[in-house]
């Protein structure tokens, strides 16, 4: 039996996460795997797994996910499935890098609810990993009961969160007797699950099978041929969508859930050591994404929805019905005026949802500008500015106690609420703020802004482009931290994208940092191109999702590492740190 360190390591939230560390026996022990347990068990159930996988010149680490085992937390639940996911990008940056284990050396093996946490990691934050195996994904679990789905969600609503127990029995996870009688006398097995966790895999999940072409991951897939938990077909819908040019799947017949503690789970093992192997033998190689926006399944996307639809169609009548719906009662939304009058991607659309304060003309026109501003599109947008706030000021933080200047720019900062709403307690470490914009109206609404709050002596407004090179890098006192929010989703090519972060690299010297948000998906795209407006000219407002894989190589290539990302629990919006490197 390999033996174990037992450690734990702080999550963002500041919980104390219980994780098992087996250092590797021989050779540079700089590569490592990661193993995810399924859902209700723990870390110590997966030492068969370390054993018989016999890897003895990898690191290998496994954690009791939060409320699972013996980490901490109500037993079964958790805040959310993006939390989870959040926790495993933490553990990666945390425990293992600092390993001296490079991201590019590090593989995932993935059970069930394990394997959803790995592929929505790979999806949402996009690390280079070398390869990740996928046992049984749960991406979507089999509940017996009629209409189980929506009645949960309805209690949920309700009642809030609350937890319901596991129908699984043992003897319907695995045939191996020893494996059978240990998960029913184990202590630390978690029958209960949180139903808030349970529908938050449900949808995680089937984003992630949608959009599977956006992961580049060296992928394996094992599914178990009678598995009585989960479904096969969105698995294969999974890999079929998968974009990556190394993938495999293998289905184990008769094999039940608990996929690798199966009675001949040596021809799983088996699979998943020779792929791990196999891929690590080779160099780590990730597609180039830099002419995304010329070919790939983002840019057919996009012309999809720049195409008009057949005038005689369901959705042809839908949206127009809603366009009209828009533009004669909906004007009794502020919110809604504001956005047919400035375009609902201007600044000013943004800055009266960060104000999140419901108004219109008319009870009625309240209550249609309390749903406008409540759909999960804006309450992504809110969400990405309180990620935003909290990655600047720690970043303040770190640029003043390394005794560095803190001076910020946005080179897009619309009226620039979000960066005034940042530094808001921190202004005393702050040496200057610059603000930019193309609009003259958002300098002069953003100007008013930086009056009102009495911060003439350290912020000031111009206008400029953030998409010329030159313009952008003499910015002068050179910036440590620039900013660039909400921006470059906006625009389909990459070209302008790369000279604005090119004028950026320019203008930040190396130890310096940049703040970007992505868009890598919303459920709501063809519903704002074929509804919305957007700043320039009131054309419709169409946007071509960049990828985080694609947004990271653009900030890559440019001059920038990425260290840290937060994104929103449905993988909507991110906002990513990068430093800037020596060229």
């Amino acid at each position: 039996m390999r033996q174990c360190e037992e450690h734990v390591f702080e999550t963002v939230d500041g919980t104390s996460i219980f994780y098992r560390h087996w250092p590797a026996t021989y050779g540079d022990q700089d590569r490592a795997i990661i193993l995810l347990h399924r859902g209700h068990e723990h870390s110590g159930r997966l030492q068969h797994l370390i054993d018989e996988l016999d890897l003895p010149g990898f690191a290998m680490f496994a954690w009791d996910a939060r409320g699972h085992g013996r980490s901490p937390g109500r037993r079964g639940c958790a805040p959310s499935v993006g939390t989870l996911v959040k926790d495993l990008d933490s553990f990666v940056r945390e425990v293992v890098v600092p390993q001296g284990i490079r991201v590019e050396n590090v593989g995932i093996v993935g059970q069930s609810v394990g394997s959803v946490l790995a592929a929505t990691w790979v999806h949402d934050y996009a690390p280079k990993i070398r390869c990740m195996i996928l046992a049984a994904p749960a991406f979507k679990i089999k509940l017996y009961a009629p209409f189980a789905r929506p009645a949960l969600a309805i209690l949920h609503k309700v009642f809030g969160d609350f937890t319901v127990q596991s129908y699984v029995k043992a003897n319907y996870l695995s045939h191996d007797r020893a494996r059978i009688e240990g998960f029913r006398r184990d202590p630390l097995i978690t029958r209960a699950i949180s139903v808030k966790v349970l529908l938050d895999l449900d949808s995680t999940s089937a984003r992630v099978v949608k959009d599977g072409q956006a992961i580049h991951t060296p992928t394996q897939l094992l599914i178990s041929g009678s598995d009585f938990v989960v479904r096969k077909k969105p698995q294969l819908d999974f890999f079929n969508r998968l974009g990556s040019s190394i993938k495999e799947s293998h289905e184990l017949k008769g094999f039940y859930h608990d996929t690798l503690g199966e009675k001949d789970r040596y021809l799983a093992i088996n699979k998943a050591r020779e792929f791990i192997l196999r891929i690590f033998s080779r160099p780590c190689d990730y597609p180039s994404l830099l002419d995304a926006d010329r070919k790939g399944t983002t840019r057919e996307e996009f012309e999809r929805l720049c195409r008009p639809l057949r005038p005689i169609s369901a959705d042809a009548v839908m949206f127009t019905a809603i366009k009209a719906g828009l533009r004669t009662g909906g004007r009794l939304s502020d919110g809604i005026r504001v956005g047919l009058e400035t375009g609902f991607d201007s600044g000013a659309t943004l800055d009266y949802i960060y104000r999140n304060r419901a108004s219109g003309i008319t009870p009625l026109g309240k209550l249609i500008d309390w749903f406008y501003i409540n759909s999960i599109g804006w309450r992504g947008i809110r969400i990405r500015k309180q990620h935003l706030e909290r990655i600047l000021a720690r970043t303040i933080a770190e640029l003043k106690t390394s005794g560095m200047p803190v001076r910020i720019v946005d080179i897009a900062a619309g009226h620039g609420r979000y960066v005034l709403d940042s530094v808001n307690g921190h202004s005393a470490c702050v040496d200057r703020i610059l603000l930019r914009d193309f609009s003259a109206d958002n300098v002069k609404s953003g100007s008013a802004l930086i009056a009102e709050r009495g911060m003439e002596h350290m912020a000031s407004f111009e206008r400029g482009d953030a998409f010329d090179r030159e313009s952008v890098g003499a910015i002068e006192p050179c910036p440590t931290i620039g900013v660039v929010s909400g921006l470059y989703e906006l625009f389909a090519e990459n070209c302008a994208v790369r000279k604005s972060l090119s004028g950026l690299a320019d203008a930040i010297h190396p130890g310096g940092f940049i703040i970007y948000t992505g868009q890598p998906w919303h459920p709501q795209l063809e519903f704002i191109a074929r509804t919305l407006t957007s700043h320039r000219g009131h054309q419709p407002w169409i946007m071509r999702r960049r990828t985080q894989a694609e947004l990271d190589q653009l900030v890559e290539a440019a001059g920038f590492q990425k260290i840290d990302q937060l994104t929103d629990d449905w993988g909507i919006f991110t906002v990513s740190i990068a430093r800037r490197v020596a060229a």
